[in-house]
């Protein structure tokens, strides 16, 4: 087999577990802000800056998920069209 061709399916088998992997954190991430909404709906004595603070703090996580992820992509991608054009 080809080197350059067995990497580039090392390559597309990193990506595929990257974004399995990705998939069920995020899921895992959406179920945490889910408890912690309910929760803080729930709690009347916490003050609404707390809120406020703790929905920043979802929203700065998620921002930084979306843009890791953004990142990993643009590098697969980088990636896979080295060995793409390589290839061929």
């Amino acid at each position: 087999m080809d080197q350059k061709k067995m990497f580039k399916q090392m390559i597309d088998f990193q990506k595929s577990t990257f974004d399995n992997a990705f998939s069920a954190m995020s899921k895992l991430q959406e179920q945490g802000e889910k408890m912690i909404n309910m929760f803080l709906a729930q709690s009347p004595w916490m003050p609404e800056d707390g809120k406020q603070a703790v929905q920043e703090w979802i929203n700065t996580y998620r921002k930084g998920r979306d843009q890791f992820k953004s990142s990993v992509e643009d590098n697969f991608k980088k990636v896979q069209d080295y060995f793409s054009t390589k290839t061929e």
